[in-house]
C-alpha cells in the first residue's frame, strides 16, 4: 500500500535496498572445478548441473539463467540452454582466447559477436573440450546475453 506522506527519497532508498537484497539472493557461490575426462563424467556433471539449476531458478524467471565457467587463464564463459535444447555461450572479452577451443570442440566457427549459438548435441563435446581450462563454475540466474538484435529473444 502506498503512503502519500512518504518521502520520495525514502521510497527510492527502499527500492534500492530491495534490489540489493534480490541481487544477493541471485548470487550463487563458485564451486571449484574437477576436470572431467570421459563422456560418463560429463553426463553425470550435466545431470547434477540441471538439478542445481532447477533449484536455483525461480518459476517466473525464464531468461538469463545458466552456468558460468570461470576459466583458469582468465575470463568467463556463460552458458544457457534454450527450451529447444540449443546452447548459448556468452564469452567475455577476457576469455576470447578460448574461441579456438570452442570451435575445435563443437565444429562451430567463431561468431562476429561474443555470443555463440551452438546445437544442443554439442554440449558433451563442449564441456569435455573446456574441462581442463575451467577453474570454477557457478549457477547464474540472471545474465544479460549480448545477442544481436536480429536473433529471436527466446533465452
Amino acid at each position: 500500500m502506498h503512503d502519500p506522506e512518504q518521502n520520495p527519497e525514502e521510497n527510492s532508498e527502499q527500492h534500492q535496498e530491495q534490489d540489493r537484497e534480490q541481487e544477493r539472493a541471485d548470487v550463487h557461490p563458485a564451486r571449484p572445478w574437477i576436470v572431467l575426462t570421459t563422456t560418463y563424467d560429463v553426463e553425470a556433471w550435466i545431470d547434477n548441473y540441471n538439478r542445481d539449476l532447477q533449484q536455483a531458478v525461480k518459476k517466473d524467471n525464464t531468461k538469463g539463467y545458466g552456468i558460468c565457467f570461470c576459466l583458469e587463464l582468465g575470463g568467463e564463459v556463460y552458458m544457457h540452454t534454450t527450451s529447444e535444447g540449443d546452447i548459448l555461450l556468452d564469452v567475455t572479452e577476457e576469455a576470447a582466447w578460448v574461441a579456438p577451443v570452442i570451435t575445435a570442440a563443437t565444429g562451430v566457427a567463431t561468431p562476429a559477436s561474443s555470443v555463440w549459438a551452438l546445437p544442443g548435441d554439442t554440449l558433451t563435446q563442449l564441456v569435455l573440450g573446456l574441462s581442463g581450462l575451467i577453474a570454477a563454475t557457478r549457477v547464474v540466474v540472471s545474465h544479460a546475453y549480448k545477442t544481436p538484435k536480429s536473433w529471436p529473444q527466446r533465452y
